[in-house]
C-alpha cells in the first residue's frame, strides 16, 4: 500500500511524499550497510536517485518502478521505468521519469494562472483579516458594555461574555497563525516542524473548540432557563465553565500527545491525518449535542408560549435569547458537518471562503444579536446616556448660575 501523504495542498504532498520515500530508502540502504553480503555476490546495491528507491540487485538483472502515486499530482499511468544492473553500475532510467510519469494540470499551470492564483489568495486575506479586525472590534465593545453596566451583570451575559472572549481567540489565533506560518516568504511552509509553529496551530485549534463549545453552553443554558425557570442559575456557572474551556483544553492536550508521539511531522496542519478525528470528533459531537438542544428548546418554547401560567416578562426575555440562540446553533454547526463528510481535496474553494471569509464575521454576528440589538442592552445605554446628559446640564446651570451671582 502506498504511504500516507500528510499534506491538504498538493504541492506540499508531492514534497512529503518524496521525504517520505527517501528516508524509508535510507532506512533500508542502512539496514543492508549492516548486513554482510554473501560471499562472491556482485551487484548494484540500494540507491535512492531522488524519485524512486531501487531494490538491490545482482549484475544482469533490472528492477521496474511506477510512477509516484501521489494523488492530485500525477495521473495514474501504468508506465515501467527500468533500470539495469551493470558492471559499471544502475543504468540510467529509461524511459525517462519526465516521458513516462504525467502530471495532473493543476500541477502545469502557467505564469498567468499561478499568479492568478496568488492573487486570489491575497485576496482572501484581505477579506478575513477585515472580516476578523471588524468582529474583534465588535467584540471588545460588547465585552465592555456588559462589564461597565451593572444591571446587565448576570448569568446569561457572563456566558454571552465567555462565548465573545472565545471568539476573540480565535481571530488572535489566525493573525498568530499567519505571523508564525506565512510571514517569511522563503522559509518552506511544506516542511517546516517548528515549536513555534506547532504552537500556533494548537492555539488555534483550541480556540475553535472553544467556539463550538462556549455556543453548546449557550444552547445548554437556554435549555436550563426553560426547564428550571424558578431555580438559581448560578449554580451551573461553574459547570458552564468547566465545559466551555475545560474541555477543549483536554481535546487540544491530547491531541498534542498524540501528534508528538505518534505523528510529529510538519506544523500539524495537515487534515488528512487519521489523528485530526481528535480535534474533529468532539466538535462534531458538540454540533450534534446543539442540534438536540435545538429541537428541544424548539418544543418547549413552543409549550411556554401558549401556557397561561408564564407572565409576559418571562416570555419576552425566553423570546429574546432564544431568537439569537436558534440562530446561531444550525448557523455555526452546519457548514463544518457538510465539510466534515467530505475529503479535504473536494470544494477547497468553497470551504476556505465559508471558514475563513464568512467564519471572520461570526464573531459581529455575536456580538451583534447578543448585545447591540439586545433590547435590555439598549434600554440600560438610553438610561445611562440620558442621566449622564441630565447630569452634563446641570452641570452647566450651577456653572452659569455661580457666573451670574458672582
Amino acid at each position: 500500500p502506498s504511504p500516507k501523504v500528510r499534506a491538504t495542498h498538493p504541492d506540499c504532498s508531492a514534497v512529503l511524499y518524496f521525504q517520505e520515500q527517501e528516508a524509508e530508502c535510507l532506512e533500508r540502504i542502512r539496514s543492508e550497510s549492516q548486513t554482510p553480503a554473501s560471499p562472491g555476490q556482485q551487484g548494484c546495491l540500494t540507491e535512492w536517485d531522488g524519485v524512486s528507491c531501487w531494490s538491490a540487485v545482482a549484475v544482469g538483472q533490472s528492477r521496474a518502478v511506477t510512477c509516484p502515486d501521489i494523488l492530485h499530482v500525477f495521473k495514474k499511468s501504468k508506465a515501467l521505468i527500468r533500470r539495469n544492473c551493470t558492471e559499471a553500475g544502475w543504468s540510467f532510467p529509461s524511459p525517462p521519469y519526465y516521458n513516462a510519469c504525467e502530471l495532473e494540470p493543476i500541477g502545469t499551470s502557467n505564469d498567468t494562472e499561478a499568479k492568478a492564483s496568488r492573487g486570489y489568495f491575497v485576496t482572501m486575506k484581505v477579506l478575513y483579516t477585515c472580516g476578523y479586525s471588524t468582529s474583534l472590534a465588535a467584540l471588545f465593545l460588547a465585552i465592555s458594555i456588559f462589564s461597565c453596566f451593572r444591571k446587565l451583570h448576570c448569568t446569561r451575559n457572563s456566558i454571552h461574555i465567555h462565548f465573545f472572549t472565545s471568539f476573540i481567540l480565535r481571530g488572535a489565533a489566525v493573525f498568530i497563525k499567519d505571523a508564525v506560518l506565512f510571514s517569511d516568504e522563503s522559509v518552506n511552509h511544506c516542511t517546516m516542524s517548528t515549536v513555534n509553529c506547532k504552537a500556533a496551530i494548537a492555539f488555534f485549534q483550541y480556540s475553535v473548540l472553544a467556539n463550538f463549545y462556549w455556543l453548546l453552553v449557550e444552547g445548554m443554558y437556554l435549555q436550563t432557563l426553560l426547564l428550571l425557570t424558578f431555580t438559581s442559575d448560578k449554580r451551573y456557572s461553574w459547570w458552564y465553565i468547566l465545559i466551555g474551556w475545560g474541555v477543549p483544553m483536554l481535546t487540544v492536550c491530547v491531541w498534542v500527545v498524540t501528534r508528538l508521539r505518534y505523528d510529529n511531522h510538519g506544523c500539524w496542519d495537515d487534515y488528512t491525518s487519521l489523528y485530526w478525528w481528535v480535534i474533529k470528533a468532539p466538535i462534531l459531537l458538540a454540533i450534534f449535542v446543539n442540534f438536540l438542544i435545538f429541537l428541544n428548546v424548539t418544543r418547549m418554547l413552543a409549550q411556554k408560549i401558549r401556557s397561561p401560567d408564564i407572565s409576559k416578562n418571562y416570555k419576552q426575555q425566553y423570546m429574546r435569547l432564544t431568537k439569537s440562540t436558534l440562530l446561531l446553533i444550525p448557523l455555526f454547526g452546519v457548514h463544518y458537518v457538510v465539510f466534515a463528510l467530505f475529503p479535504e481535496h473536494i470544494g477547497v474553494d468553497a470551504r476556505l471562503y465559508f471558514e475563513l471569509v464568512l467564519g471572520s464575521y461570526q464573531g459581529f454576528l455575536v456580538a451583534l444579536l447578543y448585545c447591540f440589538l439586545n433590547g435590555e442592552v439598549q434600554a440600560e445605554i438610553k438610561r445611562n446616556w440620558g442621566k449622564w446628559q441630565s447630569s452634563m446640564e446641570s452641570n452647566v446651570f450651577n456653572l452659569a448660575t455661580q457666573d451670574f451671582t458672582a
